[in-house]
């Protein structure tokens, strides 16, 4: 998760006060803190929503936001407009080489003859591209004689990115980082040519599934013996303390021996967490 810059609003800046309280709002709901620093990539991104509820400028969306009735009915707009994820199919490739070439493997090897249902968490999915990645890695292990089933959650904070995983379609210039070999295996070209989209097969959608989490949630919903969870690239938004509460509450859903993935600036969050092991720079096992 990321948040990107946008151009000044035509209809007016925040006062101070109007920047503290989305601000404080923002950090409250969703972790990520909004330093003055980012106060200009705010009311750009609040302009579109202000004139789609036919305010006079961002000001007076703020005052009427903090009403009684506003807040509870407006806050998953708030969060998908400040909020925007930044993702790509095989972002950070060395991972899914460790979970080809390493994690399964292991777990597989742990769990002996029996059979083997994997279960893998994207925790910050965005539209999906990291789900879908983990899904062609461990389908095309499968087709290359690994014997296995897996089932894949995706969670996101954000109800438009969460649409978009669902509905899996990306512009095809997304499947750049993609083997070819993978991309016409497991993505269908629009019959509309000039649409220039893909969508990726039902055989991998049906596997994976997503749902709105907040990882700022007290607990979250999901089984205690996933085998591996990616969350990366969305700490480095959030305090230490925050860190810290994140990566333990996620490491209490992992099975013992199961592995945690996170970013390159996010691989010192071990020295907080007791009990997590790191096993290369991004990639620990509990």
């Amino acid at each position: 998760m990321s948040l990107i810059s946008a151009a000044p609003s035509p209809v007016g800046h925040l006062s101070d006060r109007h920047f503290r309280s989305i601000a404080q709002l923002i950090e409250r709901q969703v972790g990520i803190r909004l330093p003055p620093g980012k106060r200009i990539m705010l009311e750009g991104r609040l302009h579109k929503r202000t004139r789609a509820l036919n305010y006079s400028d961002l000001n007076e969306y703020v005052e009427q936001l903090f009403t009684a009735d506003q807040l509870d009915h407006e806050l998953t707009h708030l969060i998908d407009v400040v909020t925007t994820n930044k993702t790509d199919f095989f972002r950070e490739p060395q991972h899914f080489s460790f979970m080809r070439e390493i994690a399964v493997p292991a777990l597989l090897s742990v769990r002996g003859r029996r059979t083997c249902n994997l279960k893998i968490w994207s925790s910050a999915s965005s539209s999906g591209m990291e789900a879908y990645t983990a899904a062609m890695v461990l389908d095309d292990m499968i087709r290359t004689g690994s014997r296995f089933q897996f089932r894949i959650l995706g969670t996101d904070v954000s109800t438009a990115m969460l649409q978009l995983a669902k509905e899996a379609i990306y512009p095809r210039d997304a499947l750049a980082p993609v083997p070819e070999n993978l991309a016409k295996r497991y993505f269908l070209s629009s019959v509309d040519r000039s649409r220039q989209e893909v969508r990726m097969v039902p055989e991998l959608r049906r596997l994976t599934h997503f749902m709105r989490m907040n990882l700022m949630d007290a607990s979250y919903p999901i089984d205690r013996d996933v085998d591996i969870i990616f969350c990366r690239n969305v700490l480095i938004y959030f305090e230490r303390e925050t860190q810290r509460k994140v990566v333990e509450q996620l490491c209490t859903h992992l099975r013992p021996g199961g592995y945690l993935l996170v970013g390159h600036s996010e691989s010192m969050i071990h020295s907080a967490v007791p009990g997590l092991k790191q096993v290369q720079p991004t990639i620990f096992r509990v």
